[in-house]
């Protein structure tokens, strides 16, 4: 288990994250659904969308309130792992 004092985060604070996936009617619900799974208080305010030049892939960044490194950790599986996913970061 990893020292909480080896982070280079603060917590709790504010921390972006990037979901990119092929564009689809429901890929930004989906990607809050998810989200919401690990951060309660997060809410759709809060993502910011931008789709490829080209329109077939959809950017959104999410920005969570994390509380801890376990929490990052447990959203970055869940949102690398799901299907509609293409790239985190």
């Amino acid at each position: 288990m990893p020292d909480p004092s080896d982070s280079l985060i603060e917590y709790p604070s504010d921390f972006p994250i990037k979901v990119m996936g092929v564009m689809q009617d429901n890929f930004a619900q989906t990607i809050i659904e998810v989200v919401m799974l690990h951060d309660p208080t997060f809410h759709a305010g809060k993502v910011e969308m931008r789709p490829s030049s080209q329109g077939k892939y959809l950017s959104l960044t999410v920005t969570v309130r994390a509380v801890s490194r376990e929490q990052l950790d447990n959203l970055y599986r869940a949102l690398s792992s799901h299907p509609m996913v293409k790239v985190v970061l």
